[in-house]
């Protein structure tokens, strides 16, 4: 599974890339203005430190709009991929962008119907919010295993992107329902490092280490 951030922010970005595990950020509208730039200027700060997709959202409500700023986003960098929220000019965008060679990550789908419409409409990408719909007493994860069954069924190459993601477990669950791809917070990312054993057997396994090295005499 593809680790994304989910996050606008460089020094967030600029520490994830350096574990080496990054494959990609995903960023939208709110996480943009609590930065404080212009998103072009933003994304592209963004894409010069992540060798993968960054998908940029349009704000745009109608499918017109969104085709054009979807074009516009994509001139940002080589690294761009165009997000769009799933309504029906949000679907009506993407099969008009991906049919013009974009790649279009269509974003806020919580039913597998939902996400049925945007492969049909040539998707690179569909977000489903596993967190959100936990949040109100469904099984988010339910949401992961029926998409990726149906585009088994029928051969979608759409990647299923697990958005929502609000801890360790969630993001375990959604590598084992089929997500494709996992997007979560920094602090998440940085949780999955963590267990108390191994803290433990590092702390024992260097306190041995200096027992040994540091009183034993060394030969003259």
């Amino acid at each position: 599974m593809k680790f994304f951030l989910d996050t606008a922010n460089l020094d967030e970005v600029r520490k994830g890339a350096s574990w080496g595990i990054v494959d990609g950020v995903t960023t939208n509208p709110t996480l943009i203005a609590r930065e404080g730039r212009p998103i072009a200027e933003q994304v592209h700060h963004i894409c010069e430190i992540v060798e993968g997709d960054v998908s940029a959202e349009v704000v745009g409500t109608e499918a017109e709009s969104m085709i054009s700023e979807g074009r516009e986003l994509s001139k940002i960098h080589k690294h761009v991929v165009i997000k769009v929220p799933l309504t029906r000019d949000g679907i009506k965008a993407t099969k008009a962008l991906s049919g013009e060679g974009y790649r279009v990550n269509v974003t806020l789908c919580f039913t597998p119907a939902q996400a049925l419409l945007a492969a049909k409409a040539g998707a690179y990408i569909i977000s489903p919010f596993v967190g959100r719909l936990d949040d109100i007493g469904h099984n988010g994860m339910d949401l992961i295993r029926n998409i990726a069954a149906i585009y088994k069924n029928y051969g979608y190459r759409t990647q299923i992107l697990a958005a929502s993601l609000r801890g360790p477990v969630h993001v375990i669950d959604a590598a084992l329902a089929g997500a494709h791809i996992g997007t979560m917070p920094f602090k998440v990312m940085d949780m999955l490092f963590n267990h108390p054993l191994t803290d433990k057997g590092l702390e024992q396994f260097l306190r041995d280490w200096a027992k040994v090295f540091q009183e034993t005499p060394v030969a003259g």
